[in-house]
């Protein structure tokens, strides 16, 4: 784009992934950017992720991938596809991070760490002129229509020709995303559902004995079903309930049937690669005197966990019997009272309404604002979903801002 738009001035609220790569995409395009965020430092919640080894996206198919974003799917798709998981690798390459494919087809940088990729990103941003305000915490706008933030040396305002928010949703709100945007663009007709937590933990009612002893730890390779929705993966125990990957794959159905019935059933297959008949043929095998623990672990390679969780399910004592065995270690039902707390989360459900954004992801009741990330309405399972959707938003959002500034 011509220099000529360095004069066009492009705010962006939020500097997490989806903000960043707005700003990244409107000044490669030669706008006058500056990134505010209420933070002292920028991608506070993308270092967080890191420390998992920031899952960047996922290798699966594409049309797989997409499925996974639920009910915002059709929305979605043709952002994603427009910077699909391809070009998010390539885009980090680029930054001077290679990256790799995983044993469960999730693609991480090879560093398995955020720091030098946002360090690279930041000094490509610095390179093409855009500028960061740490500590400036949005409010909204003056009655006048002026951004408003409020910063340590008291209240500045600012008027630039395009904005994009990408404030995020409200897990984690240590890392500067609180949700309390929600209210202010409510009060100015926008549709925002409330907030709810997703890829979260949910409460079990453990006996003190059982939660004493295996609080913290695994269950490997479980099949999960809940309310119709099903998954395969790991689960931990905790000293509340239950959280992991595999719950979180099973994606509202847990949460939706909680707040629906006051609470929801889980069941549990501890071994789901082995048929019901398969597993009672070796359960029928003589115990010769071993203890009913012994016995599962030698016969159906039962941890010790996985046996007692089996007893907390039932509260009574476990079947003698092969086939009625057999059916217990097939389907353990935990019952799911709660979710932990939104701040606990990994991430949001709910947000701003996509049917209040048109096509190019500008607000139809603020004209010249778009929005991007985590505070839209969707949600989608760990895996490598949650950050793709946030780049791929906010380079949408980036460029739609700046082909408004080039009058298209």
């Amino acid at each position: 784009m011509d220099s000529e738009y360095r004069n066009k001035q492009a705010a962006i609220v939020g500097g997490g992934p989806a903000g960043l790569m707005a700003a990244e995409v409107l000044g490669l395009g030669g706008a006058a950017v500056t990134v505010y965020d209420a933070m002292p430092t920028m991608g506070r919640k993308l270092l967080m992720a890191g420390r998992g080894g920031l899952n960047l996206t996922h290798s699966e198919p594409l049309e797989s991938f997409l499925a996974r974003y639920g009910a915002a799917h059709e929305r979605l798709a043709p952002l994603i596809r427009a910077f699909p998981p391809a070009a998010l690798v390539a885009w980090a390459e680029g930054l001077g991070q290679p990256t790799f494919v995983g044993s469960s087809g999730r693609v991480f940088p090879r560093a398995m760490k955020a720091s030098p990729l946002l360090r690279a990103w930041l000094a490509r941003l610095a390179g093409c002129g855009v500028a960061f305000r740490p500590r400036h915490r949005w409010q909204g706008w003056t009655g006048d229509g002026a951004l408003l933030f409020r910063t340590p040396a008291g209240d500045i305002t600012a008027r630039p020709d395009v904005t994009v928010l990408a404030l995020g949703g409200a897990s984690w709100p240590r890392l500067g995303a609180d949700g309390g945007w929600a209210a202010v663009l409510r009060a100015l007709g926008a549709p925002v559902t409330p907030l709810r937590p997703a890829n979260c933990g949910y409460a079990v009612g453990w006996s003190d004995l059982f939660r004493d002893r295996f609080a913290g730890q695994p269950l490997k390779n479980v099949a999960l079903a809940c309310d119709g929705a099903t998954s395969r993966g790991d689960a931990v125990v905790t000293a509340y309930g239950i959280e992991g990957g595999a719950l979180y794959a099973l994606g509202p159905a847990p949460r939706e049937a909680v707040a629906r019935d006051g609470s929801a059933v889980l069941h549990v297959d501890l071994r789901p690669d082995m048929t019901a008949a398969r597993l009672a043929e070796r359960l029928a095998r003589p115990r010769r005197g071993q203890s009913l623990s012994n016995f599962l672990r030698k016969a159906a390679a039962l941890s010790p966990v996985e046996v007692n969780l089996m007893r907390e399910a039932s509260g009574v004592g476990l079947p003698a019997e092969a086939a009625a065995l057999a059916a217990a270690v097939k389907d353990v039902a935990l019952i799911l009272t709660g979710t932990q707390p939104l701040a606990r989360a990994i991430s949001t459900a709910g947000g701003l309404g996509l049917d209040g954004l048109d096509d190019d992801l500008m607000l139809r009741a603020l004209p010249g604002v778009y929005a991007a990330g985590e505070m839209l309405d969707w949600e989608a399972p760990t895996g490598g979903y949650l950050l793709q959707a946030c780049f791929a938003t906010g380079r949408a959002a980036g460029e739609a801002a700046l082909r408004r500034l080039a009058g298209a």
